[in-house]
């Protein structure tokens, strides 16, 4: 199945589910004036503006913490990017042999962390792929470790081990990165909240004739939820981040 029709079916989900709430509460409000309640409950609005007013709150609060994440997440390819260009540099303190023998595993190893997002969202090759790429990142720490012992004086060993072992911690975070999302309660709350506003909006507008403001409503709300949700798996969705990954394909570019 396409991960990226996930998104389409959950806000089409969505917004028919806020229109089915949009009916009911127009019903009970109808219900309730053919037994002659006319007027809403007391303190009916004040209860309307709390839930309104909480729902924003949620919103916000969800939309700048996935936007934030998204920023941190495109930053991180930028640096990994500049780690792995700092390290291949710095590899030309080396020997003749070691230096070709590294500059080839690297190219190896930058191949490997590219198709570990071009895989996305397959789950178990993107595993496999990031097996490959320690596999690889341990084999070019020893064989560095090793000609620095042997071929290079000690400052400049102090320039080149710290810039691979770099390049090696960003993948860590980068990976934290990817795993760095609100509980899921956090979201569980914000569609509950969205339907029961859309139950009150219905009751609210029991007297219109007029679907228009509800259809707006319905989808305004579902679009922002799915929008959201987007953000925060920027590589299953529409919205993506694998434009970023340009960087890292210039890096491996300028291998050759």
């Amino acid at each position: 199945m396409d991960f990226k029709l996930i998104p389409l079916f959950l806000i089409g989900g969505m917004f028919l589910g806020l229109l089915a709430f949009l009916e009911a509460g127009r019903r009970i409000r109808l219900a309730g004036i053919k037994k002659a309640a006319t007027e809403p409950p007391a303190g009916s609005g004040a209860v309307e503006a709390a839930v309104y007013s909480l729902m924003g709150l949620l919103i916000a609060f969800t939309f700048s913490g996935a936007a934030s994440r998204f920023e941190a997440r495109r930053h991180l390819i930028v640096e990994e990017a500049n780690a792995i260009g700092t390290a291949y540099l710095r590899l030309d303190l080396l020997s003749p042999e070691a230096e070709q023998t590294l500059k080839e595993k690297f190219r190896k190893y930058l191949d490997s962390r590219l198709e570990a997002y071009r895989k996305m969202p397959d789950i178990k090759a993107v595993m496999a792929e990031i097996a490959r790429s320690k596999y690889l990142q341990a084999e070019i720490w020893a064989e560095a470790a090793a000609a620095s012992r042997e071929v290079l004086p000690v400052p400049a060993a102090q320039v080149l081990l710290p810039a691979i072992n770099e390049m090696i911690d960003i993948t860590t975070t980068r990976m934290v990165a990817t795993q760095n999302h609100p509980p899921w309660i956090i979201f569980a709350m914000l569609v509950f909240l969205a339907l029961l506003s859309a139950l009150l909006a219905g009751f609210s507008m029991a007297g219109s004739k007029h679907r228009f403001h509800k259809l707006v409503f319905a989808a305004i709300l579902a679009i922002t939820v799915y929008v959201i949700i987007d953000l925060e798996f920027p590589r299953l969705g529409l919205i993506q981040i694998s434009a970023a990954d340009k960087v890292l394909v210039e890096v491996r570019q300028g291998m050759n």
